[in-house]
């Protein structure tokens, strides 16, 4: 699994927040964050937006994609805004301790300013948007051992 390891220490940042020697969740392959997906798109233009190899940043060991130069300066001058809760792992997943590198770009939400993504839209709408700051509360206490698991496993595998 190419998860990257974090290169960068942070401070505290809020809910599911990014730490030094934390994981960001690329899938299987190729070690790009989101799928190649635009975090900034998520909140500019409103939608999921697949981003391109022509706008990249590297950051917390990942490669990040953008639908335009634009994206990418945003999203290099505030990171932190903008990146996906739990590093990119499943908000629903995260909040019962389960992390997986499966996530559909296409199944996200923004709560507080904060981008959430998701392992599907199936019950996204029962599990997720019927409480949403019950979900997140659960994740936020549970994303730490999430984190630690992951890198655990990473370091194995390695």
């Amino acid at each position: 699994m190419a998860l990257a390891a974090a290169a960068v220490s942070l401070a505290t940042l809020g809910s599911g927040e990014i730490r030094a020697a934390e994981i960001v969740n690329t899938g299987y392959f190729d070690n790009i964050a989101i799928l190649g997906y635009d975090p900034v798109a998520y909140f500019t233009d409103g939608y999921a937006t697949k981003g391109s190899p022509e706008f990249t940043k590297k950051w917390l060991g990942a490669t990040w994609y953008f639908a335009s130069a634009e994206h990418r300066d945003a999203f290099a001058s505030e990171p932190i805004r903008y990146a996906p809760q739990y590093n990119g792992f499943c908000a629903l997943g995260t909040a019962i301790e389960e992390a997986s590198a499966n996530i559909d770009p296409e199944a996200w939400r923004i709560i507080d300013g904060k981008l959430y993504l998701f392992s599907g839209g199936e019950g996204l709408e029962e599990d997720f948007d019927a409480a949403p700051a019950t979900v997140t509360a659960k994740a936020d206490a549970k994303w730490p051992g999430v984190a630690a698991n992951e890198s655990e496993t990473r370091t194995e595998h390695n």
